[in-house]
């Protein structure tokens, strides 16, 4: 299967319907990924087909947990290489992002993807996210989280940058758990948990959905 239709096929088992111009972004982020990847540690994959289905296909899922609307902000913690919030602001170009990721040649690759895509509304902040000023707080409609090693952790710093009735959605391994009680603790609740496997896969995932309580 080539790449282009593994993305196409992978980002429609997610509702995503990918234009030409949106699947030769990604390639192009794609490239680009594996070019700075020889000089920084992106990411431990080196195989494109494992690239496209654990990072991009991986990135599309998290649209099963909100709908995308004009005005809608995004914020994700500890970016990395960009996943999901890239993948998603390529397949939802109105969406707003902004990515927090404390590494500097890590923020260095994500502007460069950034001015290379073009993508306009999407920005980049250096630091880490328990640094961030007050103005980021209850701003946002939905909050990602990607790299932290537990879901607890993520959302007791998540939970801060949400609006009242805003979103949090995470990908976890299927044996990962959180109960209602520890979500309220944070003053979230569990709104949904989607068991999935990714296409090109036998990665079975679990998609978490919390919503910021009024």
């Amino acid at each position: 299967m080539t790449l282009r239709r593994a993305l196409i096929d992978g980002a429609a088992v997610f509702g995503v319907g990918l234009t030409d111009e949106q699947i030769d972004a990604c390639l192009v982020y794609l490239v680009e990924l594996e070019k700075w990847n020889r000089k920084i540690n992106l990411t431990a994959i080196r195989d494109e087909q494992e690239i496209i289905t654990k990072h991009f296909i991986d990135s599309f899922s998290y649209l099963r947990g909100f709908e995308p609307a004009q005005g809608m902000k995004l914020l994700d913690m500890g970016s990395g290489a960009g996943f999901p919030a890239l993948p998603i602001k390529i397949a939802v170009p109105h969406l707003s992002v902004t990515l927090v990721e404390s590494v500097r040649k890590k923020g260095a690759f994500l502007r460069h993807i950034i001015r290379t895509l073009r993508l306009e509304g999407a920005e980049v902040l250096d630091m880490r996210t328990e640094s961030l000023p007050a103005e980021h707080r209850s701003r946002y409609d939905v909050v990602t989280a990607r790299a932290f090693a537990d879901m607890d952790t993520a959302l007791r710093e998540g939970t801060h940058f949400l609006k009242q009735g805003g979103v949090m959605v995470m990908s976890r391994g299927p044996a990962e758990s959180i109960g209602d009680v520890a979500a309220a603790a944070y003053g979230m609740s569990v709104a949904s948990r989607e068991e999935l496997i990714l296409p090109g896969s036998r990665d079975p995932r679990a998609l978490w959905v919390f919503q910021k309580k009024a």
